[in-house]
């Protein structure tokens, strides 16, 4: 059983983590700490992290550039995009080459039939092919190859992801409570048929509009983070209908965190058809509309006549 981070999510850059005032309090700012806020500085703030989200999402080789999802067999099958004859077993992925034609993996050029060997579960490999880079994954528990195209349209064509008026009143304080023993959690996937499994190593309690809310967390990229995977009223409406995502910093000595509903944001199942994001744990559906962070793609809004 993994307790790796959540899959087919974007990486964050790790923030300084900031004391907490009183759980269940608003704060002014996006770091927790209390007073009146300067609306043109968290503003500001926002707008930045919001850019570098985009940007690395975007990227010559992100999720925008991805150009297909096949999954393997036994049988050696050809994809668009790839080059040679890719197939998995017991030993693992193994990619039979076209004379002539070479991977670049780890640095070094490979030729004829290679074997990248058994990848672990949530894990990957990257094999470059010109300005092409291949991605040779293990996505609940069956091996894919993902090429990434600097071209491919979803990419060049991106435009940035709408969102809700960054405001201070969706940045909340709680408090985390962690578990006797990490829970083994199933979750569904974009991908129909798949599962993901991860252990929860706690959940985080907070009160908003007057209700106390709770959100099982799982752990995130950076030791220490938590990753809560959440919809509400608002997913299917203004945002994204399967998944919204949030980043929580490491909890301070008393427990206290700070969840920046603002920067609440898309994975990359709402962009591609190609990701094999997790879906929220049942638990997590909260009863009321968190009117923050990003909205629906332009990309997956439906094409007026």
């Amino acid at each position: 059983m993994s307790s790796r981070s959540v899959p087919d999510a974007p990486a964050h850059t790790p923030s300084d983590t900031h004391t907490a005032p009183e759980a269940g309090t608003r704060t002014a700012t996006g770091t927790g700490a209390p007073g009146t806020p300067d609306p043109a500085a968290f503003a500001a703030e926002w707008e930045d992290w919001h850019r570098t989200k985009d940007a690395r999402l975007a990227s010559e080789h992100g999720f925008l550039a991805i150009t297909g999802l096949h999954w393997l067999s036994e049988e050696p099958q050809r994809f668009p995009g790839v080059p040679g004859a890719w197939s998995t077993g017991p030993d693992g992925v193994t990619v039979a080459l076209d004379e002539g034609t070479e991977l670049v993996v780890d640095g070094a050029a490979v030729r004829g039939r290679y074997g990248f060997g058994v990848i672990p579960e949530r894990e990957g490999v990257d094999a470059v092919w010109g300005d092409t880079v291949i991605e040779v994954a293990r996505r609940g528990g069956h091996d894919v190859v993902r090429p990434r195209h600097p071209d491919h349209p979803l990419r060049v064509d991106f435009a940035g992801t709408p969102a809700y008026t960054p405001d201070p009143r969706w940045v909340v304080t709680g408090r985390y409570e962690a578990f006797a023993e990490p829970r083994p959690t199933t979750v569904g996937a974009s991908v129909e048929g798949l599962r993901h499994v991860y252990d929860a190593p706690g959940r985080v309690v907070f009160r908003l509009d007057g209700r106390e809310l709770s959100l099982t967390a799982f752990n995130g990229h950076t030791p220490g983070t938590f990753t809560v995977l959440f919809t509400d009223a608002t997913s299917g409406v203004t945002t994204y209908a399967a998944n919204r995502n949030l980043r929580v910093e490491a909890p301070g000595p008393d427990g206290e965190v700070v969840l920046d509903f603002n920067r609440a944001t898309n994975l990359p199942c709402a962009y591609t058809d190609f990701a094999t994001c997790p879906l929220p744990p049942a638990e997590n559906r909260l009863p009321l509309a968190i009117e923050a962070g990003e909205k629906i793609p332009h990309e997956r809004r439906p094409v007026t006549p």
